[in-house]
């Protein structure tokens, strides 16, 4: 059965959460109150980590939000580095707190993100945020599930009594999608390295999410005809021949090659998914866009949340 597979549109729906985000900044210094603030800290000199803080810095002052940037030295001490996010707790001209992953080794992701005051973890990993989550109260919950159902949202994807299957078991994306597609009242099954089977039970699915990080590994066989496949993925690869296995003679992957060393790829195998997904998120340009528009969201809902009351919340 070859299907017409639907692309769903990341970048539109990113920057209609980005207008939503600078609009309601707009109103709030409108009502005199002053704008909301991200402190981000970058350990070390992890090239990718930069190119994302300066994006997440770029689209801050785009919606209006100001960016404080922390750059820690690789060397420091778990104890110093722990210190430094309490301090940000504490000021309160800071509204939300990224930690940007990965830490250098040696210094323990958990003790650092319990170390965040959980009204400003903007990326929901701090475990009051987690247990709030389960327990369908108020608070934040991690910028690219949430991104998913941002733009599951915005194409219309019904997901009450749908059949939903999550490949991947992440504190960062797998388990806070299951947890959200449950909410949606979506029936859910999460499955990870050590499914048996894991190509039938994902072909049961209306709605797959690829979480895995593995190129190209969600084949045809893991697709049941006319499902909306949601590839999370995003994996560098710099084999000429893995990319014409993955995107044909794709002129433009050839050259991202050639010319940066790598081309970016989902989860899901592009070539084996179109004509049997009914709808598929490409990367780049589907949930990677979206993850960054959430961040914004959450850190403006932690600067309304710190100053209701006051009249300043915009809307």
């Amino acid at each position: 059965m070859t299907l017409q597979t639907r692309r769903l549109d990341g970048v539109a729906a990113a920057a209609s959460v980005r207008a939503e985000v600078a609009v309601s900044v707009a109103r709030m210094a409108e009502a005199g109150a002053p704008a909301p603030c991200l402190a981000a800290v970058l350990v070390g000199d992890d090239r990718a980590s930069a190119v994302y803080v300066r994006t997440k810095i770029k689209a801050c002052l785009e919606a209006g939000i100001v960016p404080r940037e922390h750059r820690v030295d690789a060397k420091v001490q778990e104890s110093d580095l722990v210190a430094l996010i309490r301090r940000l707790g504490e000021d309160d001209t800071v509204d939300g707190i990224l930690m940007q992953m990965p830490l250098p080794r040696g210094i323990h992701a958990r003790a650092v993100i319990d170390a965040i005051d959980p009204t400003k973890d903007v990326d929901g990993f701090h475990p009051v945020n987690v247990g709030r989550l389960w327990s369908g109260e108020d608070g934040f919950v991690p910028c690219t599930p949430l991104g998913v159902m941002c733009l599951l949202e915005k194409e219309k994807i019904e997901l009450q009594g749908c059949e939903a299957v999550v490949i991947g078991r992440s504190d960062i994306v797998g388990k806070p999608m299951a947890a959200l597609l449950i909410k949606a009242s979506a029936t859910v099954t999460v499955c990870h390295s050590r499914t048996r089977d894991l190509p039938r039970i994902a072909a049961r699915a209306d709605l797959l999410v690829a979480a895995i990080g593995r190129p190209g590994f969600v084949t045809a066989e893991f697709i049941k005809p006319g499902a909306t496949v949601i590839d999370v993925g995003i994996n560098a690869v710099s084999s000429e021949k893995a990319a014409r296995d993955l995107f044909g003679e794709d002129a433009r992957r050839l050259e991202d090659i050639r010319q940066k060393g790598y081309t970016l790829a989902g989860d899901v195998h592009p070539g084996q998914a179109d004509g049997r997904a009914g709808a598929l998120s490409p990367v780049p340009g589907g949930v990677g866009p979206l993850t960054v528009a959430l961040l914004l969201s959450n850190t403006l809902e932690a600067a309304r949340r710190r100053r209701a009351g006051k009249g300043w919340e915009g809307s």
